[in-house]
């Protein structure tokens, strides 16, 4: 049985009104009939439906369209519980749609594929592998052979800068080293779309920074799409080429981050920086001005 998640909508209080005109789709004004199979991820009229032990339905994700283009990362927005892992969980494949339909590279998800990595919030390493064989678990599994294996474990062991512990055990790493090694483990697969479920949440400013970088880097030098959950704000308008704000399954608000990359400490507290920090907050229900007057 699916499992719900929190604070969602039954189909009761569900309205018809459609967020966004037929011909155009969220984060688009481009997408036409007929021109969509260069999009990396696109969401058409999609719904998710969960059902409860009492019987009881609810939404989780209420008719979003939305189009992502090569290359691009995106930060999804959000309270608890009104539908960004699903969406992520969607893309992924995890899950199917109640309505709708799911595109990666133009072509209908139907279950997980090797275009797609995930990264979720606790690193997946295999404890009982060392860092260089966590690396190499994706290629061995599609079979590339045994020495261009070794050339692109070293490639990545160098991007993330821990060549000196190719032979360590996840154990013996710290947990902002274990992250790196989690995230080269996905980008050496070399997928298409990179789906992130809130990989750095819990990490202190400076370890979080470190790994943006490292995150930042490797998505440089692939050119793959990013597709990043988040709740933090400052983390979305430090990595994201646009942000998107989801508020009971629907895309409440949608914004392109127009800072010059790599995004300095001045750029993230710029005017333009804070007005489209100020619009998140208003979109999320986080209003500075308000917050704490009740």
């Amino acid at each position: 049985m699916d499992r719900p998640m929190e604070g969602l909508r039954p189909p009761s209080q569900r309205t018809s009104r459609r967020m966004y005109p037929e011909d155009q789709l969220t984060g688009s004004a481009e997408l036409q009939p007929g021109a969509r199979e260069g999009y990396a991820i696109e969401l058409r009229s999609v719904s998710k439906t969960f059902r409860l032990e009492t019987g009881e339905q609810v939404i989780a994700v209420d008719g979003v369209s939305l189009a992502i283009r090569p290359g691009e990362l995106v930060c999804v927005l959000g309270p608890s519980g009104q539908g960004k892992s699903t969406l992520l969980n969607l893309i992924a494949g995890f899950i199917k749609p109640s309505e709708g339909e799911v595109l990666v590279g133009g072509r209908p998800v139907t279950g997980p594929g090797p275009d797609r990595g995930v990264v979720f919030q606790r690193d997946t390493l295999f404890s009982w592998r060392r860092v260089e064989a966590n690396i190499a678990f994706g290629l061995e599994a599609r079979g590339v052979a045994a020495a261009e294996r070794r050339k692109t474990v070293e490639r990545y062991l160098k991007l993330i800068d821990l060549e000196r512990f190719a032979k360590a055990w996840p154990k013996q790493l710290s947990g902002g080293m274990r992250r790196r090694v989690a995230i080269a483990t996905v980008f050496a697969n070399k997928p298409d779309v990179l789906l992130m479920d809130e990989p750095f949440v819990g990490l202190d400013y400076v370890r979080r920074a470190a790994l943006h970088k490292v995150m930042l880097d490797l998505w440089q030098d692939s050119g793959c799409t990013i597709f990043f959950v988040t709740h933090d704000i400052d983390e979305a308008l430090a990595l994201a080429d646009r942000v998107f704000v989801v508020s009971h399954g629907r895309i409440a608000f949608e914004a392109t981050v127009d800072l010059d990359r790599p995004r300095s400490t001045e750029a993230l507290v710029s005017a333009d920086a804070n007005d489209l920090r100020l619009k998140i907050m208003q979109s999320i229900g986080a209003d500075p001005l308000t917050e704490g007057e009740a």
